[in-house]
């Protein structure tokens, strides 16, 4: 019994046990200290000249408000206090609301009350509930309207079955609203409403060769007269020149306009491999094409960072690659299999072709 009680009493002291209480101190001591750097990191950054609060106007976007206030406007979930898995359609904010910064936890709200908690004494009005579409958008609805229903890309399997004109009414060469055509084997289960475009360039990946699918110009509307073995059409709506040989797709519903921002979960490095329009630089509210899409894991609302490729150069007597520059933000608003379109939200220099996009 006393050597159980002399080693016990010897133990506690021993060096093996010692260091080990030494490290775990260490250990704890260290995460206080680092949790928070980490916490720091992780907030959203208030802009020096954030105003206290903002009284929402019509024309004003979510995008733009949280800029008032925050340098980084897409980490959406922690300025607005959001979470994306419950919250899927930011629409609840109506000119004349007041948008409250609350510095102690970085984030924005809407209400009456000021930060420091004071009610402020509403006049008895009229309540009138504000519809959706008067809601502010996340971002310019104007810019990617028309992008969201007009046909943008045709993959391989589309462009493979795609119906075509084959004839149109008097031998008409070129065809605008109003003026008939005709189709061979046009599909039965797909409506009435079709749309015109003709095909544009290949994409084609610039890393892998890949073809990723095949650019649709759109050319316009038109409804089916009469459904047959030939059927007829009519031109509702021409915004080119539609001529024989011209393509068809069914008219798709408009995707919805209201996104959450959010930076993707994963690891994402596209490439721009085209600019809307067929120009070589894009600046803001421009779209461009980037060649990674929704099995890469890129959804709607995802925004990405854009990086201009360094330069090389010559080092002693040797070609050097500089590190890329961050040029500015792309919100993704339209995605395809292995494709997607994005909105240029912020630039500091023209983006151009082979630019690269990645997670910010």
């Amino acid at each position: 019994m006393q050597n159980l009680n002399r080693r016990a009493s010897i133990a506690p002291h021993s060096p093996l046990l010692c260091i080990g209480v030494f490290m775990q101190k260490f250990i704890i001591s260290l995460i206080c200290c680092l949790l928070p750097t980490f916490a720091l990191a992780a907030a959203p950054e208030i802009r020096d000249n954030a105003p206290d609060r903002h009284i929402v106007v019509k024309g004003d976007t979510l995008w733009d408000i949280s800029a008032k206030f925050f340098k980084d406007p897409w980490k959406w979930p922690q300025i607005w206090g959001m979470n994306k898995n419950t919250i899927k359609d930011p629409h609840w904010i109506y000119p004349g609301d007041v948008i409250w910064l609350d510095r102690a936890s970085g984030t924005l709200r809407v209400g009456a009350a000021t930060p420091s908690g004071d009610v402020v004494k509403l006049t008895p009005k009229m309540q009138v509930q504000g519809s959706e579409h008067e809601a502010i958008p996340s971002i310019p609805a104007s810019d990617i309207r028309p992008f969201l229903s007009q046909p943008l890309l045709i993959e391989e399997n589309e462009l493979l079955n795609t119906s075509i004109l084959m004839g149109t009414f008097e031998q008409r060469v070129i065809l605008g609203d109003g003026d008939v055509a005709y189709v061979q084997g046009l599909p039965k289960d797909k409506g009435l409403l079709w749309q015109v475009y003709r095909p544009g360039k290949t994409f084609i990946d610039p890393d892998s060769k890949e073809v990723l699918g095949h650019e649709a110009i759109y050319l316009g509307d038109a409804e089916v007269e009469k459904m047959d073995d030939i059927s007829t059409l009519r031109i509702t709506k021409a915004v080119q020149e539609i001529n024989k040989g011209d393509s068809l797709i069914p008219a798709t519903d408009e995707i919805a306009s209201s996104y959450l921002p959010r930076a993707p979960e994963g690891k994402i490095n596209a490439r721009v491999i085209s600019i809307y329009g067929g120009v070589s630089q894009a600046g803001q509210n421009s779209i461009i094409t980037l060649n990674k899409g929704r099995r890469d894991g890129l959804e709607n609302g995802h925004v990405l960072a854009l990086y201009r490729k360094g330069e090389v150069t010559q080092h002693k007597g040797k070609p050097v690659a500089l590190p890329d520059i961050r040029n500015g933000l792309l919100f993704v608003f339209r995605t395809f299999d292995k494709v997607s379109y994005g909105l240029v939200m912020q630039t500091r220099m023209p983006v151009e072709l082979l630019d690269s996009a990645q997670t910010p």
